[in-house]
C-alpha cells in the first residue's frame, strides 16, 4: 500500500504564495509520476500539475502556468506544489496523487492516477 499525506494548505489573501507537500509512505513513489489535483465545491476533481518520475517532465493546467511549479525530491518520497500569485478561483482542496507509470502523458488525467491522499484545502480570499 502507499500513502500520501498532504500538508501546507491554509488561508492566504490574493496575491500570495503557499507551498504544499505531499509525503509517500509504504510502497512509495519515488519511480512513479505524481500529480497535483484539485476540487472546488460542487465541481469535479481536476488536475493541477504532474511531474515524471524524474522530474525532467511536468505537465501543468493552462490556468496556473507561470504561477504554480512542481517539484520533487525522490529522496524524501516527497513532491511539491509552490503556488505564487494565487487567486480566489484558486480555492479548492488539494490532493497529491501517485501515478500509475513513471512518465505522464501529455495530458494527464485522473485516471492516470491510482493512489490519493486525503487532501489540504487551500482558500485564497479576494
Amino acid at each position: 500500500q502507499v500513502q500520501l499525506v498532504e500538508s501546507g494548505g491554509g488561508l492566504v489573501q490574493a496575491g500570495g504564495s503557499l507551498k504544499l507537500s505531499c509525503a509517500a509512505s509504504g510502497r512509495t513513489g519515488s519511480t512513479y509520476a505524481m500529480g497535483w489535483f484539485r476540487q472546488a465545491p460542487g465541481k469535479e476533481r481536476d488536475i493541477v500539475a504532474a511531474i515524471s518520475w524524474s522530474g525532467d517532465t511536468t505537465y501543468y493546467v493552462d490556468s496556473v502556468k507561470g504561477r504554480f511549479t512542481i517539484s520533487r525530491d525522490n529522496a524524501k518520497n516527497t513532491v511539491y506544489l509552490q503556488m505564487n500569485s494565487l487567486k480566489p478561483e484558486d480555492t479548492a482542496v488539494y490532493y497529491c496523487a501517485r501515478g500509475t507509470r513513471r512518465t505522464i502523458p501529455t495530458r494527464p488525467s485522473r485516471y492516470d492516477f491510482n493512489y490519493w491522499g486525503q487532501g489540504t484545502q487551500v482558500t485564497v480570499s479576494s
